[in-house]
C-alpha cells in the first residue's frame, strides 16, 4: 500500500487485519500477562496505534506481526514500570523461587505444555473449572473469535445484558483468583473438554451462518474453528465427542462453495449443486465420524456432536434432497432432542418430519414451538413455519411468517432471502 491511499481504504485494511489476527494477538498477550482483560487492552492499544500510524506510513508488509510487536512492546514497558516500582520495595532478585516473571518465563513455562497452540491453549485456560460453563464459553468466544456481545447473545438465545455480565464476571474471577496462563495437565484436559468443544462449535456456527452484518458467511471463523477442532481431536483421540465435533465441522464445511451463488446470494440446502461439495472434506468427515463411533464406549449413547455429525453424514451421502434418508434424520434429531432438550433441535426435527412425512407432520411439530419463549426472537422458527405453510398450500400465512422472519434477522443476506419469499407473486 502507498500513503496515497484514502483513509477509508486504510481503515478497511486495518479492520480486515484485525478480524484475522485479533484472536492470536490476544492469546499471545494473555500468555505474557496472565490477565485476559489486560491482554485485550493491549491488543486494542495496538489497533489504535495502527489506525494512527498506517495512514501516514502505509500498511507494513507483515501487519499481524506489526500489531503483535507493538502490543508486546507495550506489555514489556508496562512490566518494566511495575518492576521499577517493585524494586523500591523489594529487589526482584530476592523474590522467592515460586515468583515468576511472565515475560522472562514465556518460553520456559511451555516446555512441559501438552497444548502447543496459543489459541487452543487459551481455550483450555479460559475454560477453567472455577467458571460456570456459560461464562467460559462467552469469554472465549469474545476473546478468541472476536464475536460481539450481541452475536454471542444471539448464539445463546439470551439477552445482551446477561451476556455482557457473564463476560465481565468471568474476567474478574480469573483476575481475582490469579489463574495462571498454564495449560491443564493431560489428566485435566477431559474435564474442560465440554466447554472447549462448545466454543469451537459456536465459532463455526457464527462463521457458517453469520447472525448479523452483510455477509452470509464468515469463512475465516469457519476455518479457525475447523483448525481448532482438528487440534483438539489430535490431542484427545480417545474422546468420541472431540472426534464427533470434528466430523460435523468437516461435513458442514464441505458445502461452503455451494452455499452462495456467483453474485453472493445465499443458496439453501435444497437448491445446492452437490457436485460443488468438497469431496475431500466429506471423506474426512465420514472418517472422523467412524472414529467417533468406534471409540465410543459400548452401550453409551452417542453425544450431541456425534449425533449431529451422523445427521450431516445423511446429507453428505445422498445425491439429492429427494434421495436423503429423512426418516433417519428425524430419528437422529429425536435422539438429539432427548439428549439436549433444545428447542432449536426440535425445530430441526420438525423440518425433517416435514420432509419425511409431509408438511402437515412438520407443522404439527413446529406450531407448539411458536409459543416457546427461548425462540421468541429466532428468525429461523418463522422461516421454517413459512416453508411448511407454503408446502401445505397456505400461501398467505406463509408470506406472513416469512415477513416475520425477515423482520427478526440482523443479517442483510438472510433478510433479503426471507423478504423475497414474503412478497406476493407478481401479477401475470
Amino acid at each position: 500500500m502507498t500513503t496515497q491511499e484514502s483513509p477509508d481504504t486504510v481503515r478497511r485494511t486495518v479492520e480486515a487485519v484485525w478480524r484475522i489476527e485479533s484472536a492470536r494477538l490476544v492469546a499471545h498477550l494473555y500468555r505474557l500477562t496472565h490477565d485476559v482483560g489486560h491482554a485485550e487492552e493491549l491488543a486494542q492499544d495496538a489497533l489504535v496505534a495502527a489506525l494512527e500510524h498506517w495512514p501516514r506510513t502505509g500498511v507494513p508488509p507483515n501487519p499481524g506481526g506489526w500489531l503483535l510487536t507493538t502490543a508486546r512492546n507495550r506489555a514489556v514497558d508496562a512490566h518494566r514500570r511495575r518492576a521499577v516500582h517493585d524494586r523500591a520495595l523489594h529487589t526482584l532478585h530476592r523474590q522467592t523461587p515460586t515468583t515468576h516473571d511472565p515475560i522472562r518465563d514465556e518460553t520456559d513455562d511451555r516446555l512441559d505444555d501438552p497444548v502447543r497452540d496459543d489459541l487452543l491453549r487459551l481455550l483450555f485456560t479460559a475454560c477453567h473449572p472455577t467458571l460456570p460453563v456459560e461464562a467460559r464459553v462467552a469469554l472465549t468466544l469474545r476473546c478468541l473469535a472476536g464475536l460481539t456481545t450481541a452475536q454471542i447473545a444471539r448464539a445463546f438465545l439470551i439477552g445482551e445484558p446477561t451476556t455482557a455480565q457473564r463476560i465481565v464476571r468471568a474476567k474478574r474471577t480469573l483476575a481475582a483468583l490469579a489463574v495462571p496462563f498454564a495449560a491443564p495437565t493431560p489428566a485435566q484436559l477431559p474435564e474442560r473438554l465440554d466447554a472447549v468443544l462448545a466454543v469451537i462449535y459456536l465459532i463455526f456456527n457464527e462463521g457458517y451462518s453469520a447472525t448479523a452484518g452483510d455477509d452470509w458467511m464468515r469463512p475465516e471463523l469457519c476455518a479457525e474453528a475447523l483448525r481448532l477442532a482438528r487440534l483438539v481431536a489430535a490431542l484427545l483421540p480417545d474422546q468420541p465427542e472431540a472426534l464427533g465435533l470434528l466430523a460435523l465441522l468437516e461435513l458442514q464445511a464441505s458445502r461452503t462453495a455451494a452455499r452462495t451463488a456467483p453474485d453472493g446470494t445465499p443458496v439453501l440446502l435444497a437448491d445446492q449443486d452437490r457436485t460443488r461439495w468438497d469431496r475431500l472434506l466429506v471423506r474426512r468427515g465420514l472418517a472422523a465420524l467412524a472414529d467417533a463411533e468406534r471409540v465410543a464406549r459400548t452401550g453409551r449413547p452417542l453425544g450431541p456432536y456425534t449425533l449431529q455429525a451422523a445427521i450431516a453424514a445423511c446429507h453428505a451421502r445422498a445425491p439429492s434432497v429427494q434421495d436423503t434418508d429423512w426418516t433417519r434424520i428425524a430419528t437422529l434429531y429425536g435422539a438429539l432432542a432427548d439428549l439436549t432438550a433444545s428447542p432449536v433441535v426440535e425445530l430441526n426435527r420438525a423440518v425433517a418430519l416435514g420432509m419425511a412425512h409431509g408438511p402437515q407432520a412438520g407443522l404439527a411439530a413446529v406450531e407448539p414451538l411458536l409459543t416457546t419463549r427461548a425462540l421468541a426472537g429466532y428468525p429461523d422458527l418463522h422461516a421454517v413455519h413459512g416453508d411448511l405453510l407454503d408446502r401445505a398450500g397456505r400461501t398467505a400465512e406463509a408470506r406472513s411468517a416469512f415477513a416475520r422472519a425477515a423482520a427478526l434477522t440482523a443479517n442483510s443476506r438472510r433478510r433479503a432471502l426471507f423478504a423475497d419469499r414474503a412478497r406476493p407473486p407478481a401479477d401475470t
